[in-house]
């Protein structure tokens, strides 16, 4: 019986539609299904344990997919580009979520991400369009380079009191985010970290904050109303 499947094994077979992952395999390793862009079920079993690099990349016929509890590690880019996806349930046991993990799931209208998920890598929700909002677990600290843009239908997200710095085009072009509230533990905004957000009508930046960068807010056309802290001691131009 099969016991491993080698890293690029079905990349480009553009013609399954459906694959049955037998019991024992422990890892879907990178790029595995990459491209496999008519491949619209695939069940997995409950002995994987890690989902590689890649590894459903550009599969852009696959609709839904369950994750089994059993799964601790899910690899960078491992659904990019799964413009199908609707809902995705990550287990419990996920501790990261790497870069361009989800980006480009178009059609991503759900995502559960579990309390454990400390670290939520760059673009990691990168043009997933139809999202319209999303919760993000205490222990992450950071919101990283690009994680939400292009979130068109964002209209909420929860920032935790732990995050300290809102990186570089985290939220541009989230043009449906209404409100967002900043908490008073970051100190750090980047540069178009909220631009083209044209929904938004009022933001209080917290108070620890030292500089408003480049672009941060620009194209914000709706926004009223901006607080300031006595922390900021220079506005970018």
């Amino acid at each position: 019986s099969v016991t491993e499947i080698g890293e690029y094994a079905f990349s480009g077979c553009s013609s399954i539609t459906n694959i049955d992952i037998p019991e024992g395999i422990t890892e879907i390793r990178n790029y595995v299904f990459y491209n496999c862009d008519s491949l619209a079920s695939v069940s997995i079993p409950e002995s994987i344990t890690l989902i590689g690099k890649g590894a459903f990349a550009d599969c852009s016929s696959l609709a839904s997919i369950i994750i089994p509890e059993s799964v601790t590690q899910i690899g960078a880019l491992a659904f990019d580009g799964c413009s199908s996806l609707t809902s995705v349930e990550i287990p419990k046991g996920v501790t990261e979520i790497g870069y361009n993990t989800f980006s480009r799931c178009s059609s991503l209208t759900s995502i559960v991400i579990p309390k454990g998920v400390t670290s939520i890598g760059e673009s990691a929700f990168e043009g997933c369009s139809s999202l319209s909002n999303i919760s993000i677990p205490q222990g992450v600290t950071e919101i990283r380079y690009n994680t939400f843009a292009g979130c068109s239908s964002l209209i909420s997200v929860e920032i935790p009191k732990g995050v300290t710095s809102i990186g570089e085009y985290a939220f541009e072009y989230c043009s449906s985010l209404v409100s967002v509230t900043i908490p008073e533990g970051v100190t750090s905004i980047g540069d178009f970290a909220f631009e083209n957000c044209i929904g938004i009508e009022s933001i209080e930046i917290p108070n620890g904050v030292t500089i408003v960068p480049w672009y941060s807010f620009s194209g914000c056309t709706n926004l009223t109303n901006v607080s300031l802290p006595d922390s900021v001691t220079s506005i970018n131009d």
